[in-house]
């Protein structure tokens, strides 16, 4: 039987489609994953990485994704509270003007004296 010679090419093509990164705040998710895999499948079988640090390693992925995510959430809400005080100051000068304009077409405004005092 003869065993012709085959060559490793499971994982070593790339997309050539993938946007580059920049940064290290463009790599996501599916970076660090591929960044995992490719790390396990570089390591001595004999001294593999030690399971408490790739535990560390995806907790700290985690913590910085769900802190990721609370910062887009604040960032709308902030946006929102925005949008809320700007209506509100729109609604202020509207009223504002509404009541100098009622106010300067009856030229003064009238007060009643409720006090109900009596002259004894």
């Amino acid at each position: 039987m003869t065993v012709s010679n085959v060559n490793n090419t499971s994982s070593t093509t790339t997309s050539t489609t993938s946007k580059t990164k920049s940064s290290l705040a463009d790599l996501d998710q599916g970076d660090f994953l591929k960044l995992m895999i490719t790390q396990m499948q570089q390591q001595d079988p004999f001294n593999p990485v030690d399971q408490t640090q790739m535990l560390a390693q995806m907790a700290q992925f985690s913590s910085l994704a769900a802190t990721s995510t609370m910062s887009d959430t604040l960032s709308t809400i902030s946006s929102k509270l925005d949008t809320l005080v700007s209506a509100q100051t729109a609604s202020q000068n509207s009223l504002a003007d509404l009541v100098s304009a009622v106010t300067g077409a009856s030229g003064t405004t009238e007060t009643s004296d409720t006090t109900g005092s009596t002259a004894g």
